[in-house]
């Protein structure tokens, strides 16, 4: 869709042609997000729950092209995946983005840190297994302890995204657990860059 048909959309348009309009409008403040991230990302998020309120966004760095990406995810909620196909879908042409369906894989994988806990990539593990057509996932994360499980769960799967992209993470991986590295199932453990090739392995044969 044309920002000028966009932009002359009545209020009966669809959700994701509101979200799209509200976009262009306010493109140059999302552009800069970093003058007044709270305040910018509170719009945004609220903008996002009027088309889904399992919809979740990132951004890019801006690039040498002066272009920079932005990111729509499901946050894995596989239900919301058609939500984000549909929003992506009706995107207009916008000339300094770059539009992205789910959060997609990083080389170099990223570090991740919440509240104060920090996971590097670098040091991270995992065993994979065969999960009914799917591959099971045990990853072993330093620091890790029962007390602070969820956490540490939210960390390992914002790592997964990083290193496989949350597409995948969804719909090729099986039963995910997380553990530290004092684990029994610590032995041949794997570091985590090499994921990706693994898991396109087993899927391509």
């Amino acid at each position: 869709m044309g920002i000028l048909s966009l932009l002359s959309s009545g209020t009966s348009a669809a959700p994701e042609e509101n979200f799209w309009r509200w976009f262009v409008k306010n493109e140059s403040m999302i552009f800069h997000f970093e003058s007044n991230r709270e305040e910018i990302f509170d719009q945004l998020s609220h903008e996002l729950d009027k088309v889904n309120t399992d919809l979740t966004f990132e951004f890019g760095p801006v690039r040498a092209e002066g272009r920079r990406a932005f990111v729509i995810s499901a946050d894995g909620v596989v239900s919301a995946f058609p939500a984000v196909d549909k929003l992506a879908a009706a995107a207009p042409d916008l000339e300094r983005w770059i539009i992205v369906k789910f959060r997609p894989r990083r080389n170099p994988i990223n570090n991740i840190e919440i509240n104060g806990v920090l996971v590097k990539a670098d040091e991270v593990r995992y065993q994979l297994y065969a999960d009914d057509g799917k591959l099971g996932i045990l990853m072993f994360l330093n620091g890790y302890s029962e007390a602070e499980a969820a956490l540490y769960a939210h960390i390992g799967y914002l790592l997964l995204d990083e290193a496989i992209g949350e597409y995948d993470v969804e719909t090729k991986l099986g039963f995910i657990e997380f553990s530290g590295t004092d684990s029994e199932h610590f032995g041949n453990a794997q570091p985590l860059r090499y994921l990706a090739e693994q898991v396109d392995g087993y899927f391509s044969q």
